[in-house]
């Protein structure tokens, strides 16, 4: 029931472990916010982030403002449900951060240079595509934010954005 994502089918393993992150989200660029996938079970992921000083995020300390922690969750969500679909030969779709629930920063920023852990535990997810889970950010160990984060991903994602913006 809880068992480790891993391997998954035609896999290239990177160290023994999961795909490169940029496999399994669509982010790419200055947008893509994890640097890789730590653990994975049919019902959580836990990734690592790196704060860098010189990002377009970065304050006048070279911190991650707080607020970035929400988007952190969402780049994590996306990772659970990529590695969930290619575990069944699915391709990797896009999805939206539809809100969050009591998102609480204990901390203003994170410190540059920092590791950073983040934990998604899913707590629903329907055949339509929506999606909750419960979310944290740890740096050195200790929490430094934490949420309820809902999500969706569509069907078909070009059709729901021509729909929901226009053509």
């Amino acid at each position: 029931m809880n068992q480790s994502i891993l391997p998954l089918p035609g896999e290239i393993a990177h160290g023994g472990a999961f795909p490169s992150i940029e496999a399994i989200i669509p982010h790419r660029g200055t947008m893509l916010l994890l640097d890789s996938v730590a653990a994975c079970s049919d019902e959580s992921l836990t990734a690592d982030a790196s704060v860098r000083a010189d990002a377009w995020y970065a304050d006048a300390q070279g911190a991650m403002p707080a607020w970035i922690g929400i988007e952190l969750m969402a780049q994590a969500i996306a990772a659970h449900v990529g590695l969930l679909s290619m575990r069944e030969g699915k391709p990797v779709r896009s999805g939206v951060l539809l809100g969050t629930r009591r998102y609480a920063a204990l901390c203003p920023a994170f410190a540059s240079g920092a590791p950073l852990r983040v934990t998604v535990k899913e707590l629903l997810r329907s055949e339509e595509g929506h999606g909750a889970y419960d979310c944290t950010i740890e740096q050195d160990g200790a929490l430094c934010a934490e949420a309820t984060v809902k999500v969706y991903q569509p069907r078909d994602f070009q059709t729901f954005i021509k729909e929901s913006y226009g053509s």
